[in-house]
């Protein structure tokens, strides 16, 4: 066969086997989840197998405890025949007996010699005409013509061992010693083997010196059809018991899972928000009292519920109009303030100095009233997007244009690395602007006058924007505290460009209503990224960024790190050893 020929059947063959191992693995699959689920399949199982084992157990001892009974009692009684035809043979070859039983014949006539006559007594063939279950081998190794057997027994037909232990006897001259052996045997005539219990003695006639093997064959036909019926029987009543406790045990977990079963969808549903879900209850059982709990615990979980939508309500109302009822004074305020402002030369130097304050404070006022506004709207459900495909990195350059008189008062520089392609997304310019503005005012805040570096990236779905500080950075746990309303890294620490606390709130919320991410990243003393992802077309579902949340600097380190991990080295001749990094 061609070479070819030969890799295209062992492909084929790996492929085939490859098909039937993922079947193979699926089915098993598919097996570990229902078994997982289940709690029914579980029991039912479990009271299978332990049935099972209980049953293979107790029906193998009663099937030995009723097999050894049977077979000692077959052996004694077979025994106690033996002994009595072993008496009868041992009188019928005595020379003092077969003189006084001669006169006894009544003329009748003789046999020529008594082993004719003691075989037809103890084989029952008398004159009765009856006829005994078991065979009988009587057999004289010295003398010729003195071995006699009836049925279809040869001398062949006896054990080796057990005519080892009865020659063993004549030696020892232990003749009233009689030795028994059980037997698979094939007789003449038959295709079977049977079971054979084959009892051995010895007959010892003083007047001549001979010995006599004397054999007699049970047959253990009735006794192996007896066990075979015991051992069906206890196979039957053992797979009986198995399917009885197989149906208790089903039925059992049937009424008391159905009901666990039934609390887990409808806790499914409230879970889901059907807060009216409710179970019904049956009885006054355990299971009653747990429908009972479960629907007092839904009807409180309902009612405070409700009563914390009307506190957020409350809460969310109160806001909205306080902020809007402040617009109008402070509409006012901020009119006068600014005609002190202007005329601030013309005051006194403490005077002049107020109204700068006054200034200052009313714009940050300002500021985070416009931010409660906007905070307002989107606890109400009610901001919206005004999308326009543009180019994400005018965004960016705009949003660095209107940051660089902060920069520059914190001696700060930007470093941008955009793309040479254009980054085209559908977004709402205005938020985006206003989330990049707020990334780069806190990077600002916390970058220590250090170099801020801005990454634009994009690829088919989603575009990208990080924004590296390498300031203080963030400690543990902070990369999503970071986002919270008012939160600060340090309380103790003030403001040093009058932020709201409220700009990278607003910021997730806005990229959270284009469907994009806005995550942070920090490490104490490494500085901290904030990483923006939208989609390209709006309303798409990302599955993943352009750009890594972990600076290049910081993965190339622990890269490096990873490679050169300390390696003990052995101990030298002076008996120190030391580590290379």
């Amino acid at each position: 066969m061609p070479p070819t020929k030969k890799r295209s059947r062992r492909r084929t063959l790996r492929q085939i086997l490859g098909g039937v191992r993922r079947r193979v693995r699926r089915a098993a699959g598919r097996a570990r989840r229902v078994w997982r689920r289940s709690l029914q399949l579980q029991v039912v199982t479990s009271t299978l197998v332990i049935s099972v084992t209980v049953v293979v157990v107790l029906g193998a001892f009663l099937s030995d405890q009723i097999n050894r009974s049977v077979v000692v009692s077959s052996q004694q009684s077979s025994v106690s025949e033996a002994f009595a035809d072993r008496l009868q043979i041992a009188d019928a070859l005595s020379p003092e007996t077969e003189d006084q039983t001669k006169p006894a014949d009544n003329g009748k006539k003789g046999s020529p010699n008594p082993l004719d006559d003691v075989m037809d007594t103890v084989t029952g063939t008398g004159e009765d005409g009856s006829k005994k279950g078991y065979d009988v081998l009587i057999l004289n190794q010295t003398t010729p013509g003195q071995s006699r057997a009836s049925g279809s027994v040869v001398p062949a037909d006896v054990p080796m061992g057990l005519r080892l232990s009865v020659q063993r006897n004549i030696l020892r001259f232990e003749y009233e010693k009689t030795v028994g052996l059980i037997e698979e045997i094939k007789f003449a005539g038959q295709s079977q083997p049977r079971l054979t219990y084959i009892v051995g003695s010895v007959v010892h006639v003083p007047a001549t010196g001979q010995n006599y093997e004397i054999y007699h064959f049970f047959p253990f036909d009735e006794e192996e059809g007896l066990l075979s019926k015991v051992r069906l029987a206890i196979v039957v009543v053992g797979f009986g018991l198995v399917l009885l406790l197989a149906a208790i045990a089903y039925l059992v977990t049937r009424q008391v899972v159905s009901p666990v079963r039934l609390a887990r969808q409808a806790a499914e549903r409230l879970a889901s928000g059907k807060l009216d879900e409710r179970l019904k209850v049956r009885g006054e059982d355990d299971l009653a009292r747990l429908a009972n709990s479960f629907n007092e615990m839904a009807a409180n979980l309902a009612l405070k519920i409700h009563q914390l939508e009307e506190l957020s309500q409350v809460q969310r109302q109160f806001v909205s109009d306080v902020s809007h009822e402040l617009r109008t004074p402070l509409t006012t305020v901020r009119m006068a303030a600014d005609l002190l402002y202007d005329a601030r030369e013309d005051f006194d130097p403490m005077a002049a100095r107020s109204a700068e304050l006054m200034q200052a404070q009313l714009e940050r006022f300002e500021s985070m009233l416009a931010d409660l506004l906007e905070i307002s709207r989107y606890d109400a459900g009610a901001a919206t997007l005004d999308l326009d495909s543009v180019d994400v990195r005018d965004v960016v350059l705009r949003a660095i244009a209107d940051s660089e008189a902060l920069a520059e008062r914190h001696t700060t520089r930007f470093e941008l690395r955009l793309p040479n392609e254009p980054c085209m997304a559908e977004i709402d310019n205005r938020r985006v602007e206003r989330i990049l503005r707020n990334l780069l005012f806190n990077a600002i805040e916390h970058g220590e006058g250090r170099d801020i570096v801005v990454t634009v990236g994009g690829d088919r779905d989603a575009v990208a924007v990080a924004v590296r500080d390498h300031g203080i950075g963030l400690k543990g746990g902070e990369d999503t505290m970071v986002f919270d309303r008012f939160w600060r890294a340090d309380p103790s620490r003030a403001r040093t460009i009058g932020g709201t606390g409220l700009g990278l709130a607003i910021s997730r919320e806005d990229a959270t209503l284009h469907g994009g991410w806005l995550q942070a990243w920090g490490q104490a003393g490494e500085g901290s990224q904030f990483r923006l992802t939208l989609p390209r077309l709006a309303g798409a579902d990302l599955k993943g960024s352009p750009l890594s949340l972990v600076p290049p600097e910081i993965e190339m380190r622990r890269t490096w790190r990873g490679a050169m991990t300390p390696v003990l080295l052995p101990a030298t001749g002076d008996g120190a050893g030391h580590d290379e990094d």
